[in-house]
């Protein structure tokens, strides 16, 4: 199943469309609080096309996913409830009470790490606002996070360049199921450890 080459050539169209730069905003929004596909399929060939305009896009992606971040934040604090049925659908009930779980114990820390990893961002969001983490706490441990990988995200592929972007349409398919693993393998030793 070609899954994510087919993802990542719509994202690639996306990339290339005069509106490119909303579509990366909206998609950055939406990532943080409900939708599954991360802003780093767009925001990679934004920067590969127009290198010197990466850094911008990296910004936008940063300030429109922190707030997508505290829009997933006020759902968990205001209506966990009538999502935690979508949640337990979706197959991210266990990453959410992880989540709560790390709140509990490392709170700022926890969506720190959160905003730099492939793990869900927006389980964590809505667990912040679950747990009713610190609201400045949150905004902050989310510009770091988030921040630092978009820029790591975009200055690695200017400095790749054009040869990077052949190479991952080459290998996408690979590097999404890798990725899909990993957060399985992750969730499940949580699971066992917990």
């Amino acid at each position: 199943m070609a899954l994510f080459t087919a993802l990542y050539d719509r994202c690639m169209g996306w990339a290339r469309h005069r509106h490119a730069t909303w579509y990366l905003a909206g998609l950055s929004f939406a990532e943080s609080s409900f939708f599954p596909v991360p802003p780093d399929v767009m925001l990679a060939p934004m920067s590969m096309a127009r290198p010197g305009r990466a850094m911008f896009y990296a910004l936008l992606t940063t300030l429109a996913s922190v707030l997508g971040g505290l829009f997933g934040y006020l759902i968990g604090y205001f209506a966990f409830e009538a999502i935690a049925p979508w949640l337990e659908r979706a197959g991210h009930m266990p990453a959410y009470l992880k989540g709560r779980d790390w709140f509990e114990a490392w709170g700022f820390w926890a969506i720190l790490i959160a905003g730099f990893s492939p793990i869900p961002y927006k389980v964590f969001t809505i667990a912040a606002g679950v747990a009713a983490l610190n609201l400045p706490a949150f905004f902050v441990g989310s510009i770091i996070g988030r921040g630092a990988r978009f820029f790591l995200v975009a200055g690695l592929l200017v400095w790749g360049g054009e040869k990077l972007e052949s190479r991952l349409r080459q290998y996408v398919e690979r590097i999404g199921w890798a990725v899909v693993a990993l957060v399985a393998i992750v969730i499940a030793w949580f699971m066992v450890r917990s």
